[in-house]
């Protein structure tokens, strides 16, 4: 046993001291702060459109002007009440010319400006930045929830939805004669709830929050199981070919080399996605917030905790993981010991990758309709219950024999493979020259 964990510790340190190693552990994360954070963290304090927060509504119908600027307030928006008065709104294309006092090259093509005094002197106060905007709410916005927003240049996306939301929310609460827990109980809500009326089984409560991590998670297992499952096979080859595992299988078994190889590959694996897992925490935490910040009139932080995946499912996604890759990395630690050159791996390995490919092309079918016939048989298949298995699992109500099942098929699919790799590999990583025929193989297994 000490050579295997002698050969454990060799290949988890050869790999997490190498740059490659630390690059691709830290690119994830640096690239999530980077789409995340970053943009919402500016977002929230308006760095990108000079940081000017002064908004004024001009109220046309008399009824929105107050709900409105108490969202905007609350979004961080500093409002002023306008008279509008009972004429349309200047067109914007017309703001410019009219606070300038200029007629232009096109004016006799524009509409006529009929906006009142306060209007023009807005349009001016923006154009001189005293302002940021004014907002401009009439018949249609009760109608619609339409409004127009005069600014002196570009509006980045979540202003627009911040104040869209803010102006849609208001109309819906003139409108129905609501209040705002009335109104936001109806928009956050209208989902249906599904009570099932058979018996036992377990499952997510969340439907929509698992429905969104089912393609994510199995899209994930999918990566990472053929990246790690890879990496073992290109730890062999190198050994292979530098003719380094002459002299280790003189002190020690085949076996427990092929052994300490995955074990070692594995624990690897294990630790950049343990990074990757703290690091995304991390940064959901301090994201969301600046993003919500943005958006306050959107979805809730509670609503966002609660879409997210429980402890069960992500233990459940860690042991597919787990039997996934030692399932695929025997195969591939024997292919790594039948081969001898970069051509013959791609020519051996692909009908290991058919084995992933399968299950991963029916994923959809199996989220979409977990409890049919065909899906509940496909996920028993070994070599396909890491991702379907999951994915019924993160969409639907699974009785708990059947997860059992599929994890007690994937152990003894495990042994029965690990066996069989390696015989083939106690043989094979001996070998060099030409890549053997379906026969010798066969009699390798035998005399293995």
């Amino acid at each position: 046993m000490r050579s295997v964990i002698a050969v454990i510790r060799r290949e988890y340190l050869q790999r997490v001291r190498t740059l490659a190693f630390l690059l691709s552990t830290l690119a994830l994360p640096v690239f999530m702060i980077l789409a995340i954070v970053v943009p919402a963290f500016f977002a929230a304090r308006g760095t990108f459109d000079g940081g000017e927060r002064v908004v004024a509504v001009v109220d046309r119908t008399g009824q929105l002007a107050e709900r409105v600027a108490e969202r905007l307030e609350g979004a961080g928006y500093e409002v002023e009440l306008a008279r509008g008065g009972a004429e349309r709104a200047t067109p914007p294309a017309d703001i410019a010319t009219a606070a300038a006092g200029g007629t232009g090259a096109d004016s006799h093509e524009a509409a006529p400006a009929t906006g009142t005094n306060d209007e023009a002197a807005l349009a001016a106060r923006v154009l001189e930045g005293e302002l940021y905007g004014y907002l401009v709410l009439d018949d249609e916005t009760l109608a619609t929830g339409r409004a127009t927003l005069a600014a002196g240049g570009s509006v980045n996306a979540l202003r627009r939805v911040a104040i869209g939301q803010a102006v849609q929310r208001s109309a819906l609460e003139v409108r129905l004669r609501g209040t705002e827990d009335d109104i936001g109980a109806l928009l956050v809500g209208g989902e249906v709830q599904v009570r099932r009326l058979d018996q036992g089984g377990s499952g997510p409560e969340d439907g929509e929050g698992a429905f969104l991590f089912a393609f994510f998670g199995t899209f994930l297992l999918y990566i990472v199981i053929i990246v790690y499952a890879i990496a073992v096979l290109r730890a062999v080859m190198e050994e292979k070919n530098g003719r380094i595992v002459e002299i280790i299988v003189s002190s020690m078994r085949p076996s427990r080399l092929m052994l300490g190889k995955i074990l070692g590959v594995g624990a690897a694996g294990l630790t950049q996605l343990a990074i990757w897992l703290l690091a995304g925490a991390l940064i959901f935490s301090a994201g969301i917030p600046f993003l919500l910040a943005a958006l306050p009139e959107g979805v809730d932080l509670a609503d966002v905790a609660s879409h997210l995946p429980g402890p069960g499912l992500v233990l459940l996604w860690t042991a597919y993981f787990l039997l996934g890759y030692f399932l695929y990395a025997s195969l591939y630690a024997a292919i790594g010991a039948m081969c001898s050159s970069e051509e013959e791996v791609q020519q051996v390995q692909l009908p290991v990758l058919a084995l992933l490919m399968v299950p991963f092309v029916f994923t959809q079918m199996v989220i979409e309709s977990p409890e049919t016939t065909l899906s509940v048989s496909l996920s028993l298949v070994p070599f396909f219950t890491p991702l379907l298995m999951f994915a019924r699992v993160a969409t639907g109500v699974v009785p708990a024999w059947q997860v059992g099942l599929s994890l007690v098929l994937m152990v003894l699919a495990i042994g029965a493979v690990a066996w069989l790799a390696g015989r083939i590999y106690r043989v094979g990583i001996l070998m060099q020259g030409k890549r053997p025929t379906v026969p010798e193989l066969w009699r390798w297994v035998r005399e293995g």
